[in-house]
């Protein structure tokens, strides 16, 4: 049974699961009513030194992010852990209203959380389901550049993984399989087999996707992969992070995430704006899984020979991951998806999807299929 209710029903905010808490409220209403989770992240996961985050508790978060917030829907599925006969198997279930799970204390802080059972998906708009998987580090604001774009066409699912964001983590859960296991079976719960449905990850979220897609075969239509990892290509030396430590101000921690920013994700420094920076800073400290070696693994590599749908390739050409030039990483693809549809987008960095969103929004609407707008 899926629990999902619409942005009007926020009084069941405070007992239970969080919802869109309306269009017109405030960021500070917002955040001190917990009515939304805001946070934009990176992919430095373990590379960053963590510190005590109540320091920099941000109350007056990107507004464009919490009316993007407002305006979602909010759903749960319940990812249960059961150990079988075979080994640890990870299955998703149906879920109901009930009172939050306990506060985590992740990295030195404390916040609400609906606890490790839940896994929290956000949609948006009217149309065939389309699923963004976000990046490490990251919740679904990785698309926050993206969504109302293609919610014009489709119905757009931006679940926090496993793990991230507003989503408990179930002990045990280490592994990128696991993570996929609970995303296929949530995938089920939200949007009833055989209903088909197109996915798109973004770097860690693009390895997740694939194996998301190897699981569910023919159901994938379409399977659109940004700046994925997990190919075994190897990964390219990037210059030193800027350490942010619990003695700096607001002021110097922020600045060294937008160096960081710049070192790893966007290219283009004008691009790193306050919301980036802001969100960032949240949600790096609300990240609980270890991505570690996974996005330098096979992983996404094993699964492609399952993955039954059209496949579609997308990195910025000044993306600093890759150790592998564009024409390898096209054949590596192309061994399993003959016909992989392979672009690069010129100038770009590692988050594509944000720094050159008005052609990733473009390219997507054209390789999803989008035709006449659900909604104007």
């Amino acid at each position: 049974m899926l629990a999902n209710v619409t942005k009007d029903q926020s009084t069941h905010a405070r007992s239970g699961m969080t919802v869109g808490g309306g269009e017109d409220a405030s960021v500070h209403e917002r955040i001190a009513g917990r009515t939304g989770a805001l946070a934009v992240g990176d992919d430095l996961g373990d590379r960053i030194d963590t510190h005590a985050w109540q320091a920099y508790t941000i109350l007056g978060v990107t507004d464009s992010i919490a009316r993007l917030d407002a305006l979602a829907t909010r759903c749960l599925t319940a990812a249960d852990f059961d150990r079988g006969a075979s080994g640890s198997e990870y299955r998703a279930h149906g879920s109901q209203y009930g009172p939050r799970g306990s506060e985590y204390n992740a990295r030195g802080s404390e916040y609400g959380a609906y606890g490790s059972e839940y896994m929290i998906w956000r949609l948006w708009g009217a149309g065939p389901p389309v699923v963004l998987l976000h990046g490490g580090s990251g919740s679904w604001t990785h698309w926050a550049r993206n969504i109302m774009p293609l919610a014009r066409y489709f119905t757009v699912w931006a679940p926090d993984l496993p793990g991230f964001g507003d989503s408990g983590l179930p002990p045990g859960v280490e592994t990128a399989e696991a993570l996929a296991d609970i995303v296929s079976s949530g995938l089920n719960d939200i949007v009833s087999p055989p209903v088909p449905v197109s996915m798109v990850g973004f770097s860690f979220g693009a390895i997740i996707a694939g194996l998301v897609a190897a699981r569910q075969r023919e159901r994938v239509r379409t399977l659109v992969l940004i700046g994925a990892g997990g190919l075994a290509l190897g990964a390219a030396p990037t210059r030193q992070l800027a350490r942010i430590t619990p003695e700096m101000t607001l002021a110097e921690a922020r600045a060294a995430h937008r160096e960081n920013l710049e070192i790893l994700m966007i290219a283009d420094p004008a691009q790193i704006d306050e919301a980036a920076v802001d969100a960032q800073m949240e949600n790096v400290r609300r990240t609980r899984f270890k991505i570690g070696a996974i996005p330098f693994s096979d992983a996404l590599l094993r699964a492609l020979p399952d993955v039954s749908a059209r496949l579609v390739a997308v990195w910025g050409s000044r993306d600093v991951f890759p150790a592998s030039p564009p024409e390898l990483r096209r054949a590596t693809l192309a061994a399993h998806h003959p016909d992989v549809d392979f672009r690069v987008i010129d100038g770009a960095g590692h988050w594509v999807n944000w720094e050159a969103a008005d052609v990733v929004n473009a390219m997507l609407l054209d390789v999803l299929g989008a035709g006449t707008p659900a909604r104007a």
